[in-house]
């Protein structure tokens, strides 16, 4: 069903343009969350792995183009908005992507930040399948999460936790910079809890911890011990004040990566990228 847009403010391209990504979450509602996902790849990759399209938002050459894989698996009622380059700009507020939006309905078992209802049991449910975990902890950058989504899609991390303060992994930016990667691995948000015991669940399901930050205790990245872990869960922190000091305390080790050049640190992304090949399961590599 392809509508043309001609008007800017046209109701019905309202989710693509005129929702926050709190709106669009919706909190008071969860079952009603939508997300945007943006570009023909990063759209597929949502699709195969079972997300719900609701609408789509392209320029009109692309009906024919880069959109054609994407409407071959949609429904005949799902709307399908198209208009030229500059509306379609001034709708969004920047060039599209390829020149297409995808709003998709948010998973019934993606939590909403306002409500943990089952969040435990979908961590245990997550953590019971896994043996390399990243914790996202307190980190709000949207490309900082999907950089990290994406390294961990690649190189054998079975699950991603955050805690309630971290970007939302479904928001455009962090979907895009993920290249889809956010509908690869299972995630879901750590239950709140006092100062101290955030990582209270993983030691509980059998997992040390590893704290990536820089004390007198840390141990480097290639450390032996690290290496003979079965279960083992990497923690990363914000990309300014790194971990709370409660929560390197409570991780089993603290560890570093040795670096050159009088280099203290690295960017909480590309320092994942690194943990996360440096200490994944080898015999699966």
């Amino acid at each position: 069903m392809v509508e043309k847009i001609t008007d800017l403010h046209d109701v019905r391209v309202k989710v693509f343009c005129a929702l926050t990504e709190s709106q669009l979450r919706n909190r008071l509602e969860p079952e009603q969350g939508i997300f945007i996902a943006e570009s023909p790849k990063v759209i597929l990759v949502a699709l195969s792995a079972g997300y719900e399209p609701l609408a789509l938002l392209c320029e009109e050459r692309h009906i024919a183009g880069d959109a054609a894989e994407i409407l071959k698996q949609f429904s005949p009622d799902i709307p399908v908005y198209t208009g030229d380059r500059e509306l379609l700009a001034g709708l969004t507020g920047y060039t599209l992507t390829r020149g297409v939006l995808c709003a998709m309905r948010r998973p019934e078992g993606t939590p909403a930040l306002s409500s943990y209802t089952g969040i435990k049991a979908d961590l245990s449910a997550i953590l019971s399948k896994s043996r390399r975990v990243a914790v996202i902890h307190g980190v709000v950058d949207a490309t900082n999460v999907g950089a990290i989504f994406r390294s961990a899609a690649a190189l054998g991390i079975d699950a991603v936790l955050l805690t309630p303060d971290s970007c939302d992994p479904l928001c455009r930016r962090a979907v895009r910079v993920s290249m889809g990667s956010v509908f690869l691995v299972p995630w879901t948000y750590l239950p709140t809890s006092a100062p101290g015991q955030t990582l209270l669940p993983l030691h509980h399901m059998g997992f040390s911890t590893a704290a990536m930050a820089l004390n007198d205790t840390s141990i480097p990245l290639s450390h032996p011990s690290l290496q003979q872990e079965q279960r083992l869960a990497v923690v990363l922190g914000t990309e300014g004040d790194g971990l709370p000091k409660d929560t390197v305390c409570e991780a089993t080790y603290t560890v570093r990566i040795p670096m050159s050049h009088h280099v203290d640190s690295l960017n909480v992304a590309a320092a994942a990228a690194v943990a996360f090949w440096e200490l994944r399961v080898k015999e699966y590599a």
